[in-house]
Parts: C-alpha cells; sequence; structure tokens
C-alpha cells in the first residue's frame, strides 16, 4: 500500500515515488513503533499479551497461509473468529512511547467474512504510565468488506508520561470471519483526519461541589466526532457542552456533580469518529475536604445571660488552610442559628435567655467555593435559672377520646418559668359505679406541645388540673372537668347466657355487658348450625342474624331443626359501633321418629290362636337416627279404657314377659329390632317363641285379648324419644285350643303338676321292681313291648298337636339372636343313663301338657318334642 504518499506533501510523494531508494528498507520508512509485518512483529519490537485469551497470527507473502484466495496478498496480522468461542480476545501491544510532542499513528485494518457475517471488534486502547486498561478509545465493529480501510489516532502525550497503544480483536458470537491488521505508522506530526487534544489541566475543587473539565482540540470536521471524558478505571462521562472557538479549533466541557473523595482520579479527553480518534493526556480531579474541628468548644464562664467559651479549633479534619473561624450558637428548643465571626481564641456570648440550653459549634472555612466544612461537635450547655413568674393558665382540651384526653396549655418559655429545668404535672381523679374511683398524677414533658392523659375509662367524668414546679415554687392550674367519650362496649357476660332448648326453637336470654362504655342501643344475635345429629340436616349453611333494642336481653329463635346444635354469636352496640361477640353453643330437643299412618289401615297379614303377623313399615328419622324398633304386647281387659292409636303416650319402660308377669304389668316387650333389619316394610309375628335383643316372643293366650303397638326410638346423649302407634288388635278365642296351654297359668300349676308326677314316678318305680325280681326271665321281651306300646302313645300325641298348631312366620327366622323357649331356660329332653332304668317311659298328662324322662320333669308350653330310644335323644318336629 502507498498511503503514506497521501498523507505526505506533494514534494515529499515526489521523491517517495522516485526510483531512489530513501532509506534503503521498507521498516526504515516509518518512525520508531511502526511495523509493516513483512519480518513478523517481533522485529518491530511488538509483543503479544501474557494476559489475553489467544494470541494474533503473522502471515507472511514469502510463506503459504491457509486463508482464503479472496484474501489481501501480503504480510499482515490477523485473527481467524471461526477458531475461537465468542467474548475471547487477543491484544498486540506496540512499543511503550514517551514524547513531548504530538503523536499520529496510522494503520490499516480489515474485517471480512466469505458470508457477510459479523467477525468481531476491533479495538484500539491507550495505556499511561503502565496503569490500568481504560475502555477503547476506538473501535470498529461488523464486516467492513475486503479492501484495507485506514484509520489515525491522535494521541497527544507530555514528558514525563509514557504510552502504549495495544491493538484488540474481540471474537463475536458469529465465529465466522477475519480481524486483520497491517502498515502501522508512528508519525511526529499531528493526523489529519483526527483532531489533537491541547494539554488538559489539573481540576482541584472542594468536596460536594462541582467539578469542570474543559478539552480544547484542533482538527477538521472536530463538531461531528463523538466525545466523552474518560476515567482511568473505565468510566466514560458524556459531554456536557460543545463550543467552536474558530473552523480549526473547538471546546468541550464535562461536568462531574457534587463531587467526593471517591470521584478523586485521572481523566482524558477522547474524540472518535470512522476515520480515527484522538486521545488528550491524563489530567488528575484534586478533591479537598473542607476543614472541620475534632473537638467542641470549651466552657469558662455562665450566667444568667451569658457564656463564656474558648474556641479550641487547633486539631482540625480536613484540608487547610484556615481562613475564617465563626461561632455558631442555637437554643436546643429553637429552629433560629446565630453566627459569629470570631479573631480571638476566646469569645462570650450575650443577651442570653436564662436557665436555657444553648448548642455552640465551630465552623472553619478554607480557600475555594464550598470551602465551609461542617460545623464541629457540639457544646450543650445551660444557663442559670431565674424564679418563675406566674402560675399555668386554664387547661385546653385538645382532643377526648373513648380512653384518652388530649390537653393543650401554653409554652412555658422563659417569660413564665424562668427556668427551663422544671416538672409538668397533670393530675386526675374521676368516679365510677359501685364506689369506684381513681386518682393519680402524671409526668409530662415540658417540650412536649401537647399532653396525653391515657387509659381512662369510657363514657367518664375526669377532674384535670396541672401542676408547674421548679427549683424555686410551684404552681397549680384551676381544675377542669371533662367526660370521655363514648367506646364499643365489652362483651356480653359468659355466664349470663342461658338457652333453652326445644325440638324446633331454643329460647336464649342474657345480660347487658359488664362494660358497656356508654348507651347500649342495640343487641345483635348471629347464628347458624354447626352439627346435628340427623345426617340429613344440611349444617353448611350461612349464618343469620337478628336484632334486638337496647331493653330486650332476650329472644326466641324459631323453625330451627331438632336435634341440631347452634352457635350463637351475641355483641352489643353503642353509637361507636358493636362490641366483641360471645359465643354459646345450645343443642335443640330431638323429635321423636315419625311413624307411618295406621288408622283405616289394617296391618294384620295373619293370625291364628296363638299368634299374629302384622306387617311393619320404617319409620321417619327426626333429628336424630332411630335406635332401635320395638313390639309392645298389651293385654285387653274388659275394665280398662282402650288407648287411641296415633294419640298416647308410648312404653318408655321396657318390660320383658317374664317381669311383667312377676310385677302384673298390662304389657310386656316381645320384641326390639335394630334399625338395620328394617330397611321397608316386613312381616312381624307375634308369638312366634323367639327371643330379640333379650325380650321373649311368647305365644299368645287364646282366650285373651292383646293390642299389638309398633314404637320407633331414637336416642342421643341421654335424651331418648318415642313414638308409638297401635298396629293391630287380636281379639280372644271362644274356645280353648286342644294342646296349647294358657302361658298365664303356667307358673301356679307347675307345684301341682309335680306332686302329681312325682306319685306316679313312685308307683311306676316300686312296679318296675315286682317286675323286676318275679319275671326276670321275661324282662327283655316286656322291655321291648313296653317301648313300643311308648313310642306308638306318643306318636298318637305329636299328631294331634302338630294338627292343631300352625306354623308360625317371623321377622328374622334366620337371625341368630333368635332362640326358643327351651334354649332360653336350659330345658333338655336328654334321659339320665341310669341302669336301674330298663326304658323311657312317658307319662303324658293331657291337661296340664307335662311329661316324665327318667327321674326328670320337663314343663313345655306346648308338645313340640317326639321322645327317642334308650339314648334319650329329643328329635325336633
Amino acid at each position: 500500500m502507498d498511503t503514506a504518499a497521501a498523507a505526505l506533501p506533494a514534494f515529499v510523494a515526489f521523491l517517495l515515488l522516485s526510483p531512489w531508494p530513501l532509506l534503503g528498507s521498507a521498516q526504515g520508512q516509518f518512525s520508531a513503533g511502526g511495523c509493516t509485518f513483512d519480518d513478523g512483529p517481533g522485529t518491530c519490537d511488538f509483543h503479544q499479551d501474557l494476559y489475553d485469551d489467544f494470541e494474533w497470527v503473522h502471515v507472511s507473502a514469502q510463506e503459504p497461509h491457509y486463508l482464503p484466495p479472496d484474501m489481501p496478498q501480503g504480510s499482515y496480522m490477523i485473527v481467524d473468529s471461526s477458531d475461537h468461542d465468542p467474548g475471547e480476545k487477543a491484544r498486540l501491544q506496540l512499543p511503550t512511547m514517551k514524547e513531548n510532542d504530538t503523536h499520529c499513528i496510522d494503520f490499516s485494518y480489515l474485517l471480512y467474512s466469505q458470508k457477510g457475517l459479523n467477525p468481531g471488534t476491533l479495538n484500539i486502547l491507550v495505556r499511561v504510565n503502565k496503569g490500568p486498561l481504560a475502555n477503547p478509545i476506538w473501535n470498529v465493529t461488523g464486516f467492513t468488506g475486503r479492501d484495507w480501510l485506514r484509520a489515525e489516532l491522535a494521541v497527544s502525550t507530555f514528558w514525563p508520561n509514557e504510552y502504549q497503544v495495544i491493538f484488540e480483536a474481540e471474537v463475536s458470537g458469529g465465529r465466522s470471519g477475519y480481524i486483520a491488521i497491517d502498515d502501522i505508522q508512528v508519525l511526529s506530526y499531528p493526523c489529519d483526519k483526527s483532531p489533537h487534544f491541547l494539554r488538559l489541566g489539573d481540576v482541584e475543587v472542594n468536596a460536594g461541589q462541582n467539578a469542570t473539565f474543559q478539552c480544547i482540540a484542533t482538527g477538521r470536521d472536530a463538531l461531528h466526532n463523538k466525545l466523552w471524558l474518560q476515567r482511568r478505571n473505565g468510566e466514560d462521562i458524556p459531554v456536557a457542552q460543545t463550543k467552536n472557538i474558530n473552523h480549526r479549533r473547538f471546546a468541550a466541557s464535562f461536568r462531574l456533580q457534587e463531587v467526593t473523595k471517591a470521584d478523586q482520579d485521572l481523566y482524558r479527553c477522547v474524540t472518535q469518529s470512522e476515520l480515527g480518534s484522538g486521545v488528550s493526556n491524563f489530567a488528575q480531579l484534586i478533591v479537598r475536604e473542607p476543614p472541620r474541628p475534632i473537638a467542641p468548644p470549651q466552657l469558662l464562664g455562665v450566667g444568667p445571660t451569658y457564656l463564656l467559651i474558648q474556641l479550641n479549633a487547633n486539631s482540625i479534619i480536613g484540608d487547610g488552610p484556615i481562613i475564617l473561624k465563626e461561632v455558631e450558637y442555637r437554643m436546643t428548643s429553637g429552629s433560629w442559628t446565630e453566627t459569629h465571626a470570631v479573631n480571638a481564641p476566646t469569645y462570650k456570648l450575650w443577651h442570653l435567655d436564662p436557665d436555657t440550653e444553648y448548642e455552640i459549634r465551630v465552623l472553619l472555612t478554607r480557600p475555594g467555593e464550598g470551602g465551609t466544612g461542617l460545623p464541629g461537635p457540639p457544646l450543650i450547655t445551660r444557663t442559670k435559672c431565674a424564679e418563675p413568674m406566674r402560675t399555668p393558665k386554664t387547661l385546653k382540651i385538645a382532643e377526648i377520646q373513648a380512653r384518652r384526653i388530649a390537653v393543650d396549655w401554653e409554652s412555658l418559655g422563659y417569660n413564665i418559668t424562668r427556668c427551663h429545668t422544671f416538672n409538668v404535672t397533670i393530675c386526675y381523679h374521676y368516679f365510677r359505679g359501685h364506689n369506684e374511683s381513681k386518682a393519680d398524677c402524671l409526668d409530662m414533658d415540658p417540650k412536649a406541645p401537647q399532653h396525653v392523659v391515657n387509659h381512662l375509662p369510657p363514657y367518664t367524668n375526669v377532674s384535670l388540673k396541672m401542676i408547674l414546679t421548679n427549683p424555686e415554687g410551684r404552681k397549680e392550674s384551676e381544675e377542669t372537668i371533662i367526660q370521655t367519650d363514648e367506646d364499643v362496649p365489652g362483651p356480653v357476660p359468659v355466664n349470663s347466657l342461658q338457652g333453652t332448648s326445644f325440638e324446633n326453637k331454643i329460647f336464649l336470654n342474657w345480660k347487658e355487658p359488664l362494660d358497656p362504655n356508654g348507651i347500649i342501643t342495640q343487641y345483635e344475635v348471629s347464628y347458624s348450625s354447626i352439627r346435628s345429629f340427623d345426617p340429613a340436616v344440611p349444617v353448611a349453611g350461612p349464618p343469620q342474624t337478628v336484632s334486638n333494642l337496647w331493653n330486650s336481653t332476650h329472644h326466641v329463635f324459631m323453625h330451627l331443626h331438632p336435634g341440631t346444635t347452634y352457635q350463637f354469636f351475641i355483641r352489643a352496640s353503642t353509637v361507636k359501633g358493636f362490641g366483641p361477640a360471645t359465643a354459646i353453643n345450645v343443642t335443640t330437643n330431638i323429635s321423636a321418629p315419625t311413624l307411618p299412618d295406621y288408622e283405616g289401615i289394617d296391618a294384620s297379614l295373619n293370625e291364628t290362636a296363638t299368634t299374629i303377623t302384622v306387617l311393619l313399615r320404617p319409620a321417619q328419622a327426626k333429628g336424630a337416627p332411630i335406635s332401635a324398633y320395638q313390639i309392645v304386647v298389651e293385654e285387653l281387659h274388659s275394665h280398662r279404657t282402650k288407648r287411641e292409636a296415633g294419640a298416647m303416650e308410648c312404653y318408655q319402660v321396657p318390660l320383658t314377659y317374664q317381669n311383667a308377669m312377676s310385677g302384673g304389668a298390662p304389657y310386656y316387650f316381645a320384641a326390639e329390632l335394630p334399625p338395620g333389619n328394617l330397611p321397608e316394610p316386613a312381616p312381624f309375628t307375634v308369638g312366634d317363641n323367639r327371643t330379640y335383643q333379650g325380650f321373649w316372643n311368647p305365644p299368645l293366650a287364646p282366650r285373651k285379648g292383646y293390642n299389638i303397638y309398633f314404637q320407633a326410638m331414637s336416642s342421643v346423649e341421654k335424651e331418648t324419644k318415642t313414638q308409638c302407634v297401635r298396629i293391630a288388635t287380636k281379639a280372644a278365642a271362644t274356645e280353648e285350643p286342644e294342646v296349647i296351654p294358657d302361658p298365664a297359668k303356667q307358673t301356679d300349676r307347675v307345684v301341682k303338676i309335680a306332686g302329681i308326677s312325682a306319685g306316679i314316678l313312685v308307683f311306676i318305680l316300686l312296679l318296675l321292681v315286682v317286675i323286676l325280681i318275679v319275671k326276670k326271665s321275661k324282662l327283655a321281651k316286656k322291655r321291648k313291648d313296653a317301648l313300643g306300646n311308648t313310642r306308638q302313645e306318643m306318636t298318637h300325641m305329636v299328631n294331634a298337636m302338630d294338627r292343631s298348631y300352625a306354623d308360625q312366620s317371623t321377622l328374622h327366622a334366620e337371625d341368630p339372636l333368635s332362640i326358643t323357649f327351651m334354649d332360653q331356660h336350659n330345658f333338655s329332653p336328654r334321659l339320665p343313663n341310669d341302669p336301674l332304668v330298663p326304658t323311657a317311659v312317658l307319662v303324658l298328662l293331657q291337661e296340664e301338657k307335662m311329661f316324665i324322662m327318667g327321674t326328670t320333669i320337663h314343663f313345655l308350653p306346648y308338645p313340640i318334642c317326639r321322645v327317642g330310644d334308650r339314648t334319650g335323644k329329643c328329635t325336633s318336629i
């Protein structure tokens, strides 16, 4: 390239183009620091940075290389972006230069990619006096083409400073293309396309002031360049103002706002364009700290109206020199401040208020704007006291609330107290009901403009007065009576809440709050159901609210669900609002289950002499689940009035048949059924001789009449409700059956039957003994005949009983809890194994329904067994 010829005057260009060699080599055409890279960067004293990420690569025109054919020919330094990661950098350092004049560095560069992508960024950095690297003073990014471009660096430095130019290649995210530099020239005359800066001077300001750097540059098109002030640590400050001095010179101002010691550093001016960049020398920003005394003034004397002090300003913090000393003082309780200039080591403050606290400080000033430092540590002292002038005036009530009163009074300054060391006390007392009273005195802050008396009872007359005291005397104000405001009432006493439960309503009463705190205006009761014994009752509904007048402390809550717990919240109200609520839980009584209507409906399905089968229909729970169903049998007597079905008192006391007979009761419980056994209508046989939940269901006496009642019972938490209905009536039979006994007469006949049976047994035994002695040889045959006769006789008896006894159907034929009467009373038909008894002898008493096996007497309500052989087994019919 012959770019140097374009930058030199015409006659120099002529010499360069002449056939005579000028210096004898290409390297000799440039000043120290330049390089054509024909023999590599080492011959030019260029160095690779030891702390970068990778190295610049030298391309020689005399050696083959890997570059694409469309890259420029010749020798130069290059970076292949595709070989490195984004953000990695390579730095090539020029030799360190120290010149007391302006330098112009001219170089060629290109950023090329075959696909036109961005290969990266070429940055130019200038390091001064081997200091830290600041931000680049010039850079170019993106694809620039495959032709070489030229740029200039106008570096202004002055002895004894030295600087070093660094070329830095930074790989972009595309990682495609090449960054190359060539023909670096260091010229000793100003650049043509980049402005040069004049020497930048140091700036000294006081801390907290604004610092301004003014950079003056020369060059063409300077106003179109980018300008900024660069700090040595890398921070860039934008230009504040530019101004043309003439067509070849301009000035740029940079302002730093309210600088501190942290801003003290080196700064330089930088300008940049597409054709190059200019950079000035580093100038120092010097920040001075205004002086401040280390120790407070010293008190030498005190009186009622004066203070004598010593400035004590020899030791300071900050920078000198000291050109002015001042004393600043004020009352600690006031807002005004006075400052007096002092030219002596001591000073006396006059015309002060007695017993007033003053704050005294010393101010020091150094040269320059903002040179006055902060005030030194304060001396806080007080003048002497004087006697108070008069008593406080009447209290002024500033604010009245329910539990506090705010009081104002006139300012107690010097003209009243004559001493700032005094006490202000507020005394109060009040009376409440039940002979309750309280009196107390509170010490107040005399500097506060308002004084508050707290923890007072609402709606109460309170007497107040103020007392002023100082070392010289005591003054009291007149007494003032004030009534505190109303407040929200306290809670309704929990022990006064009483709830009376019914099935569908609750009666609730209460008493007024112990602390009404005003006039009660109304009561509000909100309630909602929270749980119920009846699963069908919804308990998740919204709460309901009722309001009562101030004089109504009770309420009846109607239309409630039985067996449901309701939660009530009761609160009272004054004009200030509602107080806290008091809660109580009350549970309504459960209701008796609802039985189906049997009126006009015949529930009897079948009837025999000793049984009656009825249709049981399930009841509807009301407030609590059904606990049990009960079947009650009532004996009809002619002298008793019949009870109306569905409108009667139910049988609450469960009586078994045995207890009813022994106690002479007119009814007994024939069965108790779990609710799960009656999910739908089902038949039940009264008199089936089975036991249900401990209740025996004996056969009915044919010659007696009975009312059959069906009861449904609900029971929860010690509360039981029963509903009953008469479902059938069995009339008495006109003729007694042949084999069915009257159960009511069984107990009376036991003794008679036992006596008759014993006599017969003795007779039979004697007869058997005689037969054994006389006819021993015929014993076997007679035994067989006797046994055959017995079986035949028993067979006729059993057949007669089978015809007279109707089959009994029950609701729970397979119920394991249902047992026979003989099983309940531990009756056993087994004969004793006695060798003296040759065979089982059965004597059947037709009227009393008794039989004798061996030596055992068995009682049955009716014959149900057929006699077996000698083993005594009884086969059930």
